[in-house]
């Protein structure tokens, strides 16, 4: 059920990258969660002691226009927000399931630390891949170059572009022939 309130694409489209932390902003999560972002503020600032700083931050000047540019967001000026936007780290939003108390913030939460589970073991498994790559190196440089054309063949498939879709086949007659 979470997967059908909170598809994992939906939700990664939203996580960005600050202060070396995976976040998300409060405006986006208030979305998944289907609250204003007022209100989802408001029951964070109830709740202050449940949020310390490596759970929730507020996003600063620089940070808020460079990940607009990021995410292609429109200027905040003209009936924007007023206040800078929170940021929160993965334990934050763990930490959001016991302040929203709705069904839906118990489904959303559930896609959104799946999501960030998925994404950390993508990100250990390209890391394994690296290090494999790394050895292989090694074992060339030991070898007499037996395993290059591997190498080789390995790195042109990580550098390849996503094959295009065929053309499609015109029907009827050419047009510089009639």
């Amino acid at each position: 059920m979470s997967d059908e309130v909170a598809p994992s694409p939906l939700i990664e489209s939203r996580i960005l990258i600050t202060r070396g932390h995976k976040v998300m902003l409060d405006a986006d999560l208030a979305i998944l969660y289907d609250v204003p972002t007022k209100r989802l503020n408001e029951a964070v600032s109830r709740n202050k002691e449940r949020f310390p700083e490596d759970f929730m931050f507020r996003i600063s000047s620089s940070e808020d226009e460079s990940l607009r540019s990021q995410i292609a967001a429109s200027n905040a000026g003209r009936g924007g927000r007023r206040n800078l936007p929170y940021a929160f780290t993965e334990l934050g939003i763990a930490m959001l399931s016991s302040v929203l108390r709705s069904q839906r913030a118990i489904h959303v939460n559930m896609a959104i630390m799946r999501t960030f589970v998925r994404l950390r073991q993508l990100l250990a498994t390209h890391e394994e891949l690296a290090r494999r790559l790394d050895a292989l190196e090694w074992l060339e440089s030991e070898r007499d170059g037996r395993v290059q054309y591997v190498f080789e063949t390995i790195q042109h498939l990580i550098e390849a572009p996503e094959p295009q879709p065929p053309a499609k086949k015109q029907i009827g007659f050419p047009t510089d022939q009639i």
